[in-house]
C-alpha cells in the first residue's frame, strides 16, 4: 500500500493500480472511443464525399488521430483523471503528491499514450508497468502522475494538524508557486506522522524541510517560530488558497443583503417650527348684475 496525499492535504491509504486493472480500464475506454469514432466517421464520409481519394484519406487519418488522442486528454482533464473505463474499474489518475491532475498532465499522458499504447499495441506500456514499482507507464513517468485505486475498503484519512492560532493567516502574501509537489508531499507526510517519530529526529527533519521551503519561497519565517509550526501554517495557507479557488469557480446564487439596523446609530427627529395661524379671508359681497346701457340719441349712426 502507498500513502498518497490529496490536494486537500490528507493522507489516503490507496493502492497503486496494477497492470490487469489498468489494462481492463484501457480496453473499456478504447471500445467507447472506437464506437464514438465510427459514429463520427459516418458523418465525415458524407461531408468529404466531394473530395478526391487522397484528400479523403488525409481527412480520415487526421480525424482518427485527433479523436483517439484528443478525446482521452479532454476526458481526463474535465473529469480530473477519471475516464469511463477507470470509473468502472475504480481507478483514478492523480499527481505524484496525490492532487488532481491538470491539462498539462493529461496532455503528456495522451501524447505518450499515442506512442506506447497505440503505436506499439500496448507492448511498451505493459513492460514499463511491470518494471515500475508502482505500475506506472512511460506517460505517467514523464507527466508525474500515478494511477491509483479509489475503491479500497478501510481507507485511512489522516488530516494535517492545524497551525497554532497565532500563525493562522500570517502567510497570505507568501509566493508558493516555486514549491514542487515532491516537497509538499514530504511536508504533509511529516506533519501527519510527526507524533510517531522520535522527538530529536522529528525536530531535525522539520528544520530540514523548513529550510527547503524557505529556499523555494525566498521568505524566511518569523523569528522564534518553531519549524513544525511554520510548516503547518504554510500548508494551511495552501489549503485555504485551493479552497478559495474551488469555491470561486462555482457560481453562487445572489442573495440580497439583509438590512442591519443594529449597526446604524439612532438619530432623533428634528423639532419642527410652529406654524402661525392663517387669518380668515373676509367674505366678498356679491356683485349685482349691470344692466346693458341704452344707446344715446346723439350718437353716431352706423353707416348705410
Amino acid at each position: 500500500m502507498s500513502d498518497l496525499v490529496t490536494g486537500d492535504a490528507v493522507v489516503l491509504g490507496l493502492r497503486p493500480a496494477r497492470l490487469p486493472s489498468r489494462g481492463l480500464a484501457f480496453a473499456l475506454d478504447l471500445v467507447v472511443y472506437f464506437v464514438g469514432y465510427q459514429v463520427i466517421n459516418i458523418g465525415m464520409i458524407f461531408a468529404v464525399a466531394s473530395l478526391d481519394t487522397a484528400a479523403m484519406a488525409a481527412v480520415m487519418v487526421a480525424s482518427f488521430l485527433l479523436f483517439m488522442i484528443g478525446t482521452p486528454i479532454a476526458v481526463e482533464t474535465l473529469s480530473h483523471g477519471r475516464s469511463l473505463g477507470k470509473l468502472a474499474c475504480g481507478l483514478r489518475v492523480v499527481r505524484d503528491d496525490g492532487g488532481p491532475i491538470r491539462f498539462r498532465h493529461a496532455l503528456v499522458r495522451g501524447a505518450m499514450g499515442a506512442v506506447e499504447l497505440l503505436g506499439t499495441f500496448g507492448i511498451v506500456a505493459c513492460i514499463a508497468s511491470l518494471v515500475s514499482e508502482r505500475g506506472r507507464r512511460l506517460g505517467d513517468v514523464f507527466a508525474g502522475t500515478l494511477v491509483v485505486r479509489e475503491r479500497v475498503p478501510g481507507a485511512r484519512v489522516v488530516p494535517v494538524p492545524p497551525p497554532p492560532p497565532g500563525l493562522a493567516g500570517r502567510f497570505t502574501g507568501l509566493d508558493l508557486s516555486g514549491v514542487p509537489d515532491g516537497l509538499w508531499l514530504a511536508i504533509r507526510q511529516y506533519l501527519t506522522r510527526m507524533g510517531q517519530l522520535d522527538p530529536q529526529v522529528g525536530a531535525q527533519m522539520a528544520v530540514r524541510l523548513a529550510d527547503d521551503l524557505v529556499a523555494r519561497t525566498g521568505t524566511p519565517p518569523p523569528p522564534g517560530v518553531p519549524a513544525a509550526a511554520y510548516l503547518a501554517a504554510v500548508v494551511h495557507e495552501r489549503q485555504s488558497r485551493d479552497a478559495a479557488r474551488a469555491f470561486r469557480a462555482a457560481p453562487q446564487p445572489y442573495a440580497a443583503p439583509a438590512p442591519s439596523y443594529a449597526q446604524q446609530p439612532y438619530v432623533p427627529p428634528l423639532p419642527m417650527a410652529p406654524v402661525a395661524p392663517v387669518a380668515p379671508v373676509p367674505a366678498v359681497a356679491p356683485v349685482a348684475p349691470v344692466a346693458p346701457e341704452k344707446p344715446r340719441s346723439g350718437g353716431f349712426a352706423p353707416p348705410a
